[in-house]
């Protein structure tokens, strides 16, 4: 690539703390605050200077910007509060530089690694509902034990509400069994799964027992309540940030309102431009949360006008398409011979209608067999047809399938009116009774909470009650949802949704079901066992 500008050997030295290279088109920036890297690309979409002149002669070099005195001479700043000083000094120059050039989208610039450590899964998952902009990554109920004690105490959210009410003994009571449940069980089911599935010759002891382990907590994380208490990470820019904390902000559980303000104060140290009309002080905070009230009122008041209070029977997981694309085909093939065509999207329509069926499904044969792996990504043309599925599978499922964010889903409140599932290995082993009791105990301590807690009393409904939710998806998404969602080492849970899904799509679209070829619709006892036995091979050969 061509050099675009030249430097001094003593620009140079002033730029190279703060750039991977100073003679090459293509660099990235080091060793700057969020806010100074956001700040200095908002100006270089209004400057005729490169960004490393820009950076030179409007930062370095300038004295409004303080810059010696945000970054000092080694570009690094050397304790926790010569840090936050530079980050003051930087947020005052970059809300100047946001007032007069940014918008919006200037805060998807800089970004941060935010942690939050014992919260409870119910929280997690408002934290993942936030698609765009942030990648979360929560502590797996798969691999890590969640039997822990703290303090004599089990890991679980005691929300101050129902522990300052009448409830408060049932509550723990509750909690506390199901914990002592889910320790009580994890021995005889991992040996009923060693019975179940022995050791092979050739297999590697440890690939084998991480898989009986997996299995294991599989078939009883169902035990778990929603109140569990669990690990997470976001990366996320700084639009992202701000949308979340004004969400959490408003939320009706306390512990989301913790979080929000929790995560505005340390996120205020590092990215506090970014952030800061989710203060509730702010003027455009305070629009919206007048709005979000507004729109809650208005949809609550409606339904309890119109709707008389459903009658919610307990039901077996369900897969249901309730809406489809009736003329998908011929939408996808037009958006994918668009880029090589001069006609309209209404022009290419049209033609592919006159076209004889045979000829459109042969195309879109052709077409899926260019794919070999699932990682081959079909064209944006799979992105017009779409699919709306009304879906019913317990809480651990749905924690497992929320986190795909391209698509739009909505859930109902977690409650225990859908019954729950109990995996049949529970009962192969004879552990059917202790699982039901904690599980019923749980649900009438429940029946109690919303009476007056609605919202709260969420927490004690254990993962393995059914919970209701709605998908609509393109079917470029619902492809790689299902490929991946269905592969021999999935969840048995999800793995019934995802198959499922694509079965209702192969209903209605048969020639489209072909596009999604890499769905497993196998059944794999110890599923995980293949992907372990490969994991202990390559830390052999190191």
């Amino acid at each position: 690539m061509g050099q675009s500008e030249s430097f001094t050997s003593e620009q140079k030295a002033l730029l190279e703390p703060y750039v991977t290279n100073t003679d090459r088109s293509v660099f990235v920036l080091t060793n700057l605050p969020e806010v100074i890297k956001g700040a200095l690309f908002s100006r270089y979409s209004r400057s005729t200077l490169g960004l490393r002149n820009l950076l030179l002669k409007e930062f370095i070099l300038s004295e409004d910007s303080e810059f010696s005195s945000i970054q000092g001479n080694s570009g690094k700043t050397t304790s926790r509060e010569s840090s936050e000083l530079a980050i003051e000094r930087a947020r005052k120059f970059y809300d100047r530089i946001l007032d007069g050039y940014g918008d919006d989208s200037i805060g998807e610039l800089g970004g941060a690694h935010l942690a939050l450590e014992n919260i409870s899964m119910l929280a997690t998952k408002v934290l993942e509902d936030a698609r765009i902009g942030g990648s979360p990554l929560e502590k797996s109920t798969r691999y890590v034990s969640f039997s822990e004690k703290y303090e004599g105490r089990y890991r679980y959210y005691r929300d101050p509400k129902l522990m300052d009410s009448g409830y408060a003994k049932h509550y723990t009571r509750a909690c506390d069994h199901l914990f002592d449940s889910y320790v009580k069980l994890c021995d005889p089911i991992w040996a009923h799964v060693r019975k179940l599935l022995p050791r092979e010759d050739g297999t590697s002891e440890a690939a084998y027992e991480r898989s009986v382990k997996a299995r294991g907590y599989d078939l009883i994380r169902g035990l778990l309540p929603a109140a569990t208490q669990t690990n997470m990470g976001i990366f996320g820019n700084g639009r992202f940030f701000e949308t979340l904390i004004r969400k959490l902000r408003l939320d009706p559980l306390q512990e989301n309102r913790d979080l929000g303000q929790s995560s505005f104060d340390e996120l205020s140290k590092v990215i506090p431009s970014f952030i800061r009309r989710a203060d509730r002080n702010h003027p455009r905070f305070q629009d919206y949360e007048d709005y979000t009230n507004f729109q809650k009122g208005l949809l609550n008041d409606f339904h309890s006008e119109k709707f008389s209070i459903e009658s919610v029977s307990p039901q077996d997981m369900e897969v249901r398409l309730v809406e489809f694309d009736t003329n998908a085909e011929d939408r996808l093939l037009a958006a994918l011979l668009y880029p090589f065509s001069h006609a309209s999207l209404q022009e290419l329509l049209q033609k592919l209608a006159a076209l004889p069926e045979d000829q459109k499904k042969q195309l879109i044969q052709e077409y899926s067999k260019l794919r070999l792996n699932r990682r081959d990504k079909p064209g944006r043309g799979l992105e017009m047809p779409f699919y709306t599925f009304d879906l019913v599978g317990d809480y651990g499922i749905y924690r497992d399938l929320q986190r795909h964010r391209m698509l739009t889903q909505e859930r109902q409140l977690l409650s225990t009116s859908y019954g729950y599932e109990k995996p049949e290995e529970i009962e192969e082993a004879g552990l059917g009774s202790i699982f039901d009791d904690a599980m019923l105990q749980a649900a009438e301590v429940y029946e109690n909470l919303q009476k007056d807690f609605s919202h709260e009393a969420q927490y004690v409904v254990p993962m393995g009650y059914r919970i209701r939710w709605f998908v609509k998806i393109n079917l470029r998404s619902l492809s790689w949802l299902t490929e991946l969602r269905s592969v021999p080492q999935g969840h048995t849970g999800y793995r019934r949704i995802a198959q499922q899904m694509y079965l209702r799509v192969k209903e209605v679209h048969p020639t489209l079901a072909d596009l999604m070829k890499f769905v497993d619709l196998e059944d794999y006892p110890l599923g995980r066992l293949e992907s372990e036995v490969r994991q202990e091979a390559k830390k052999q050969s190191l």
